[in-house]
């Protein structure tokens, strides 16, 4: 399956930035987000975000509903991640993951 913008709008709605240095970004998770899961299925999202060349680590809290990724800020920027939660430059971003994971599919 292949990453849209409309994909990533949806998805990134669910996000709000708790901090975010280059290489480290946590965002809280709305409980919303299971409202996803009647259309996708988010049991192995950790596992396959982790696969991602460029994510170092991904550490999901589910006590208080948040997320931290560490990831590779040469391949992934800082910036990128800010246009993704802020909505914006989303079809740059849609090819930029789209390109990362057929190297891994």
């Amino acid at each position: 399956m292949s990453v849209t913008p409309e994909i990533l709008t949806k998805v990134a709605s669910y996000f709000t930035t708790i901090s975010h240095t280059p290489g480290r970004l946590r965002v809280r998770v709305s409980p919303k987000i299971k409202e996803l899961s009647d259309t996708t299925d988010l049991s192995k999202l950790d596992e396959t975000i982790a696969k991602i060349n460029g994510i170092k680590d991904v550490k999901f809290n589910k006590i208080i509903g948040s997320v931290t990724i560490q990831y590779d800020s040469e391949i992934f920027t800082k910036n990128l991640w800010d246009d993704l939660l802020g909505g914006k430059n989303l079809d740059h971003l849609a090819n930029k993951i789209n390109a990362v994971a057929r190297s891994i599919a």
